[in-house]
């Protein structure tokens, strides 16, 4: 790496700590919520996460733009990070798909980026203290650093899914060849294209529509069976989305919760949730599905959690716990022909090892439709 580290950059935490570092991406003074990731890989696709928006990420591994980025492996349009924070960053990226560098596409995103810092020890410092405000600078002034620390102590993050749901409906195919012939309605909290290949691949017809969405329409598109997607922001701030997902619920059309789409329904049933201390996001969080009596490894981004006390055994069960700090994972209603999860079975790059309840979800739209 020969960076040009006369170009500095300077990350400013709620606390008053302040970082210096080498600047790449785009210039100038970005704030946000500072979080970390864990995965070794995919930093495109963490990118391009609709979930991160209003956030400012820091990748945990300390090698980061080593295969480049590439037309294929974008989760959405664009990037949402409001900034970027790595150990180092590579300018020589090698991947036989490569189509531009990691400062390129940072700079066609206009995301302010900094690299050169203790990633590790900022890693501990927001494990210990908990997520914190912070900003990314080029133009630090030591003088107005009183300033800097006001902004950045009075960001919220707002309106969040609003800000990323599309506008209008989208309509994919079924993949060539794929078995079965089904219609899902995506809701678009923030979704993630790999949802879709997902469904595509397993034979099914997928409309996207906008996060707000009333249950009334969703349900004279006459859907085999709705998915809720992942998203951002604080999942108890969507209150009429819980009122239609409490709509959608009694109908029998089987659904299946991502991530926000998860928090989201636990909500509409009278469940609670709460922001955890420094959230799971990586692709390496231990996961129970009690039902299998297994333990599989997912990938993660989120901040927030149900409470397990608050739900209603009424309704369900909770089906999957996670295996580091017993979080709950996964809810499986009875009630109702619906079941979440927490992490993300559809996860790319990775891990795998969840795809199942994507099998799980067409078997439910089988059962519905009397195919089995």
């Amino acid at each position: 790496m020969q960076q040009n580290e006369t170009k500095r950059a300077w990350l400013v935490l709620q606390d008053g700590s302040v970082y210096p570092g080498v600047s790449f991406g785009a210039e100038g003074t970005t704030v946000g919520e500072t979080v970390f990731n864990t995965g070794m890989t995919g930093y495109q696709e963490v990118l391009t996460d609709p979930s991160y928006y209003g956030q400012i990420v820091t990748q945990t591994y300390p090698l980061i733009g080593n295969y480049g980025i590439n037309n294929d492996d974008m989760e959405s349009g664009r990037s949402w990070v409001k900034g970027y924070i790595v150990s180092e960053w590579c300018e020589t990226p090698s991947n036989f798909r490569v189509a531009m560098d990691l400062d390129a596409f940072l700079k066609s995103q206009n995301v302010i980026a900094i690299a050169g810092i203790d990633t590790r020890a900022l890693t501990k410092k927001l494990r210990e203290s908990g997520v914190m405000n912070g900003a990314i600078t080029t133009e630090y002034d030591e003088s107005k650093k009183d300033a800097l620390l006001e902004q950045i102590r009075a960001y919220t993050i707002a309106d969040a899914v609003a800000a990323v749901s599309c506008t209008a409906p989208a309509s994919f195919p079924k993949a060539e060849g794929s078995e079965g012939d089904y219609h899902v309605v995506l809701c678009d909290y923030g979704y993630k294209r790999n949802i879709v290949r997902s469904l595509q691949n397993r034979g099914c017809r997928v409309t996207v529509v906008p996060g707000h969405t009333s249950a009334e329409e969703i349900l004279a598109l006459r859907p085999d069976g709705i998915m809720l997607s992942n998203g951002p922001g604080d999942p108890a701030e969507n209150t009429a989305i819980i009122a239609e997902i409490a709509k959608l619920l009694p109908s029998g059309v089987p659904i299946f919760g991502i991530c926000l789409g998860h928090q989201l329904t636990a909500l509409a049933t009278g469940a609670a949730t709460c922001k955890l201390k420094y959230g799971h996001r990586g692709s390496n969080q231990p996961v129970k599905d009690r039902d299998l009596d297994r333990t599989f490894i997912t990938s993660q981004n989120h901040g927030y959690a149900v409470e397990g006390d608050s739900f209603d055994t009424n309704l369900g069960r909770i089906s999957h716990v996670n295996a580091n700090d017993g979080t709950v994972e996964g809810i499986r209603y009875e009630r109702y022909n619906c079941f979440t999860v927490q992490f993300h079975p559809e996860a790319s790059a990775g891990p795998k090892d969840t795809a199942y309840l994507f099998d799980e979800f067409i078997d439910r739209i089988k059962d519905a439709k009397g195919d089995r």
